[in-house]
């Protein structure tokens, strides 16, 4: 969603791959002034993205006491669409008094396999800020989803770190920007966009720079390209392959992609970073057919080591290429902090460990992504981001 320190940030080993279960656990800080989002427009937003058709049967899951204000309004557009309100459901052991109903009590009582089944009625289910993949209801949704039926909106509202890629507080400055990304996002461009990407990759060779010596090249040829472009229709989601297709994230902004692993070949560059708890500087590491074949360090090498060792064999493969797109999620000032889980134009995600969610071959319980904001990516003879600029822009 997962610990570069400089310009990645690694997720806890034998945690599950989305980078919330490391953050979101605590759920985003309460805005001091909650009055200054505005609840109505987001609300509004949300509804237009995810174009409800009449008689689907939507579910929320969220903490109680964040975003309640939202989740009443939802409540409201959900059923003046004509769709069915089945119920919020919480992540706590305490249903509010406000939330229970038949459906919320019947989610409440029953086990993993009785989540399922009931989920497997559903056509939306919106994850709300403190919602992640440990919870039952969350991880039963993902069954479902993983089935090739349903699809989620992720509107998890944290994902937030500095330029070193340290974890900062969702504050209201933080909110006031993920708002206003969220509103202003020209979604059609970001598709088509995303969707030149995709074609010019398909059938190329594409490289990853860094002034800092990452030197990485494969092929994604035949490989699905998850493109979060905000589009959380029912039609976009009959379309899905992979399970991420079927959870839209929002603010939206980023393609992500399992390479083929066996033309994965090169080498990462790290800035100053942490490995098993101990920081690390000076840290390359060599790929060949996918595979790390070296670690090489100046300071901190076995504890990257320890790391690669206690992850697994996941942690010996490389996972994924991600890459952001959204100009709205692009701080004025450049990339002076890295909003929404690397979702901003120019922000590339080089990540190691289980690619199975992308349709990939790498399985296990290892995920660490890195953020790089000064990466080149070149898709054949095309620069498309040169040095965390994004150039190809339409």
């Amino acid at each position: 969603m997962k610990s570069r320190r400089s310009s990645f940030f690694k997720q806890p080993i034998f945690l599950l791959v989305l980078l919330t279960v490391a953050l979101a656990c605590r759920g985003p800080k309460e805005s001091t002034l909650p009055d200054k989002l505005d609840w109505n427009a987001i609300s509004d937003k949300m509804v237009e993205r995810i174009q409800l058709q009449p008689g689907e049967r939507v579910f929320m899951l969220g903490q109680p006491g964040k975003f309640d204000t939202l989740i009443s309004l939802l409540e409201s557009k959900i059923k003046s669409n004509k769709a069915t309100y089945l119920g919020t459901v919480s992540i706590d052991s305490v249903q509010p008094s406000q939330w229970q109903n038949d459906f919320t009590q019947s989610v409440s009582q029953a086990d993993s396999a009785g989540l399922i089944r009931i989920f497997n009625d559903v056509d939306l289910a919106i994850m709300l800020p403190g919602a992640v993949p440990t919870h039952r209801p969350y991880a039963a949704m993902q069954t479902v989803l993983r089935s090739g039926k349903a699809r989620t909106i992720h509107f998890h509202w944290i994902g937030a770190y500095d330029k070193n890629g340290k974890a900062i507080e969702v504050n209201d400055s933080v909110e006031m920007f993920y708002q206003k990304a969220l509103l202003e996002t020209e979604y059609d461009a970001l598709g088509k966009l995303q969707q030149k990407f995709e074609a010019s990759a398909q059938n190329q060779w594409i490289e990853v720079t860094t002034p800092e010596g990452t030197a990485l090249r494969f092929q994604i040829t035949g490989r699905p390209v998850t493109k979060q472009d905000g589009d959380a229709s029912l039609q976009r989601s009959k379309k899905g392959i992979t399970l991420i297709d079927r959870e839209v994230e929002l603010p939206a902004g980023a393609i992500r992609v399992a390479p083929l692993e066996e033309t994965v070949e090169g080498k990462i560059a790290f800035p100053p970073s942490e490995w098993a708890g101990q920081k690390v500087s000076g840290l390359v590491i060599t790929f060949a057919k996918g595979k790390i074949t070296s670690i090489t360090a100046a300071e901190g090498e076995e504890a990257v080591k320890k790391e690669i060792e206690m992850g697994g064999v996941a942690a010996q493969s490389f996972r994924e290429l991600a890459v952001g797109f959204n100009s709205a999620l692009l701080p004025k000032n450049g990339h002076t902090w890295i909003p929404y889980f690397g979702y901003g134009a120019g922000v590339v995600r080089l990540s190691l460990g289980d690619n199975s969610e992308l349709n990939g071959n790498v399985k296990g319980n290892y995920v660490r992504w890195n953020f790089f904001t000064n990466a080149t990516v070149t898709v054949g003879s095309d620069v498309w981001i040169k040095e965390g600029k994004l150039i190809i822009t339409k």
